[in-house]
């Protein structure tokens, strides 16, 4: 049986296979390839685009979807999450997805199920599927091109689970991955080059990867307001000027703090087509582990 909880757990091949199928999605067709199975969401962190995304792209293969309410769930009478997935498992679903503040929390649950668990963000740890559908608008932008590019990835680098899916994940296609952040977003480990304003590099990369500064996952206090940290870091079209740069943020954003009104109109953001991808990558995904 296989899962997703990090992009390591697909091979280089199999994601290219994935990205040809999801190509096809993109018609967002409903289809029966799903019919009836069901499929357990399981959010223990509040989110928008990546709970519906599944949802949608569950129900457009023809599954059943059971979205549990977590906030009435039993962990709030004192069961622990293994007992928690263990009924779950118990009902047989045919796959669940996941997201929870805790760090590796999905992959510790792997051997407990007789289902594919596929991570929907663990803390500050991963969250593939938004890595894999941020690599198919790459490559669907430059035509498979993927080599030599640049990738500047602007924000909160420490906490943030797209960056570090995202920098694992870019490199296998022949990307380089850096960094802009004020020093107290910047990432702990030293593997890419970490700068502190992008205009340091500007004129050398290809794409920017706006991330929301998660405020709630820092235990102190940076800046006075929002607003001193957007004067050094936020995309504005005098950032980008007449630079051909893919702009891409996971969501959601901060306007006028992590990109500009302005540049959230302009032709080289690329934010909603993220969102589209993400139903047709994660109907792929769906289809590989249920139907494996």
């Amino acid at each position: 049986m296989q899962h997703l909880i990090r992009t390591a757990d697909f091979t280089k091949e199999e994601i290219i296979e994935l990205f040809d199928e999801a190509k096809d999605y993109l018609d967002m067709q409903s289809r029966d390839t799903l019919k009836g199975k069901i499929i357990v969401t399981l959010f223990f962190e509040n989110s928008t685009r990546t709970r519906s995304a599944f949802e949608i792209a569950a129900k457009r293969l023809g599954a059943e979807v059971v979205s549990l309410d977590v906030g009435t769930s039993s962990t709030k009478k004192g069961e622990t999450i293994f007992d928690t997935v263990a009924n779950i498992n118990a009902m047989k679903p045919d796959a669940i997805i996941m997201r929870h503040s805790d760090c590796g929390l999905p992959g510790t649950l792997v051997n407990h199920v007789d289902c594919p668990i596929i991570n929907a963000g663990d803390g500050k740890h991963a969250h593939p599927t938004q890595a894999l559908l941020d690599l198919f608008t790459i490559r669907e932008h430059f035509n498979h091109e993927t080599e030599g590019k640049k990738v500047a990835i602007v924000g909160d680098v420490r906490t943030s689970r797209v960056a570090g899916s995202n920098r694992r994940l870019l490199p296998r296609f022949g990307m380089e991955v850096c960094f802009v952040a004020p020093d107290c977003f910047k990432a702990e480990h030293n593997e890419h080059k970490q700068y502190d304003n992008i205009s340091e590099i500007i004129d050398e990369i290809d794409v920017v990867m706006s991330l929301r500064t998660q405020l709630e996952r820092h235990n102190e206090i940076y800046f006075e307001s929002l607003n001193d940290y957007a004067k050094d870091y936020c995309i504005t079209s005098e950032t980008f000027g007449d630079r051909d740069i893919l702009l891409l943020h996971p969501g959601p954003v901060n306007r006028n703090v992590d990109i500009s009104d302005e540049m959230l109109k302009d032709p080289r953001n690329k934010i909603l087509e993220q969102v589209t991808n993400g139903v047709a990558v994660r109907m792929a995904i769906l289809r590989k582990l249920i139907m494996q």
